[in-house]
């Protein structure tokens, strides 16, 4: 899957800066490409938030149309991939219509007032009553609205937490109904329930929290053990999303140049992450290792010349990914060691096998027996590697062998 801030991802900051580089997408062996929103966004108390909807059946100008979506979905399921759309359910921007039209569709206080969310500072939205079914009516809707009109493929639902898990179970059903369709509907959230709510993926925070104490020095194998407890609880056919960064992060955190120590550490990371059991996630700008932070209230257009090894290095492995059944779906497999991520993949006899120095050292780490004396195939360099005893990781380096 792969993110795209249409305000950062060109100069023009719009849908037609996606289609006009939908052939690097392609390249990276994306299959689901995930657009922050597009909808028209709120004047009254903005603070530049796109997650700030005036209307939800309207492209805002700034992105484009109509039109300009329908080229992009057109065109993208001509490469064979899919397109899904940001969905903010939990609020709407306060000049939306529906504050005046229908004001009991939103959570009041004691004194009848709108509120914003309860718990958060996002003075710019409104929050929505979910008690009220004519209000679910008219969200559901417009998420009709987006699979007909522009022929969308599902929903990255926004602040999934806020909103009640019956809401996506009657949206998502309803949602299926449309004939010829296989929607694609992600979470973001920690609730314990979205998977078994409807939804097909949910961000896997805890394994992006382990990974990100490893390279701040704990043991390599707080990672795979975080990623255990997410996946002991999700039900079969569902996934967690893996990810060294999204908007989110990049924005209000540090980029993965940041926290993963520089574009080794970064590249390791991702290849540790985008291996796992889940579905990777790119948010476009990393694969060009992107220093600064990415905004998405205003304009900050990526700078795609920037590190085009870094970029080479991204394409090939996730190609590669894309290829392989056994990278994709195969049993993993952990190998424990303090400085060293080590994990292979097996499916149908073809084994594939990861390893990561999560330290800016060297190491020369002892391989397993099983992989002791044998003959792999180095996916980065396409060049056999006889494999002795030992093996020898430069500061941050990684290996996946085939």
């Amino acid at each position: 899957m792969y993110e795209v801030n249409l305000r950062a991802y060109s100069s023009a900051g719009n849908i037609q800066g996606v289609i006009d580089r939908l052939d690097h997408i392609e390249q990276l062996g994306i299959n689901t490409i995930w657009l922050m929103p597009i909808y028209t966004q709120g004047e009254l108390r903005s603070v530049g938030s796109p997650y700030a909807v005036k209307n939800y059946k309207e492209v805002s100008s700034e992105y484009g149309n109509l039109d300009d979506l329908r080229r992009l979905t057109d065109a993208a399921h001509a490469r064979g991939m899919t397109v899904i759309l940001d969905w903010v359910a939990n609020h709407t921007a306060w000049d939306n219509p529906w504050i005046n039209n229908d004001p009991d569709w939103y959570t009041k206080n004691a004194s009848g007032q709108i509120i914003h969310p309860s718990g958060t500072n996002w003075q710019d939205v409104a929050d929505l009553n979910f008690d009220v079914q004519e209000m679910r009516v008219a969200m559901i809707d417009a998420m009709r609205y987006w699979i007909l009109e522009a022929n969308v493929d599902g929903f990255r639902c926004d602040y999934a937490d806020g909103v009640p898990a019956d809401f996506w179970q009657e949206a998502f059903a309803e949602l299926n109904t449309i004939p010829n369709r296989d929607l694609i509907f992600f979470a973001e959230g920690n609730r314990s329930d979205h998977l078994t709510s409807g939804f097909d993926l949910a961000f896997g925070w805890e394994f992006y929290g382990g990974i990100k104490e490893v390279y701040e020095g704990r043991d390599a194998g707080y990672a795979f053990a975080k990623a255990q407890t997410e996946y002991s609880n999700v039900p079969m056919g569902k996934e967690m999303v893996r990810f060294t960064t999204n908007h989110d992060e990049s924005a209000w955190d540090a980029t993965p140049i940041t926290i993963f120590n520089g574009l080794n550490g970064a590249l390791g990371a991702s290849v540790a992450t985008i291996f796992h059991d889940g579905v990777p996630l790119i948010y476009g700008s990393q694969e060009v290792g992107q220093a600064s932070t990415v905004p998405f209230f205003y304009n900050s257009t990526i700078n795609w010349s920037q590190n085009p090894d870094m970029l080479n290095q991204y394409r090939t492995m996730l190609q590669f990914y894309s290829n392989s059944a056994a990278a994709r779906k195969g049993e993993n497999t952990e190998y424990t060691h303090p400085n060293v991520i080590h994990f292979k993949k097996t499916l149908n006899g073809d084994e594939v096998s990861i390893l990561v120095n999560t330290r800016n050292t060297a190491h020369t780490y002892t391989l397993p027996a099983e992989m002791q004396n044998t003959t792999w195939t180095d996916v980065m360099s396409d060049n056999q590697v006889d494999l002795g005893t030992q093996f020898q990781l430069e500061p941050y380096g990684y290996m996946i062998l085939d």
